[in-house]
């Protein structure tokens, strides 16, 4: 007899997955932000407003690597974004899913890690507004806040 599931009760999850977020996906929701600039800081592209970084492609260094002992870094690519204070990347690591993390290159620092290959786009968003929010200043982000769709 035919099996009537759907595929991901068939056997077949993947299915049905998020399609996944790639370092294009950022450059895209990035772009519908105002005043942002594309560049690249220490050979990694880095999304700036104003001058302030808040997002950037973020490998991790022998260093990195070497903290990790025996457990593999998470695997993909790597965003780190700005969160606005300490408290608030608290609450972010606290509820965000498994797809966002620290390492302790971060620790005392206003921003969080974010495995692209985990993450599903409306967190993604959710997380580069917030980050441009951080960083933007007071009166562009009033604007953009106060413009019909912004997030």
């Amino acid at each position: 007899m035919r099996d009537l599931r759907p595929a991901c009760l068939a056997g077949n999850p993947s299915r049905y997955r998020a399609r996944v977020a790639t370092v294009e996906t950022v450059s895209r929701i990035i772009a519908a932000f105002p005043e942002v600039t594309e560049g690249e800081r220490f050979g990694n592209r880095t999304w700036s407003v104003r001058r302030k970084a808040f997002a950037w492609d973020r490998p991790f260094s022998k260093a990195d690597v070497r903290r990790f002992g025996d457990e593999a870094p998470p695997p993909g690519p790597i965003l780190a974004v700005r969160v606005a204070d300490l408290a608030e990347k608290e609450a972010v690591l606290s509820a965000g899913g498994p797809a966002f993390f620290t390492i302790p290159h971060f620790d005392g620092y206003a921003a969080v890690l974010i495995q692209l290959d985990e993450v599903d786009e409306t967190a993604l968003r959710e997380a580069l507004v917030d980050a441009w929010l951080a960083c933007a200043p007071a009166s562009l982000a009033r604007e953009y806040l106060g413009r019909d769709g912004a997030s």
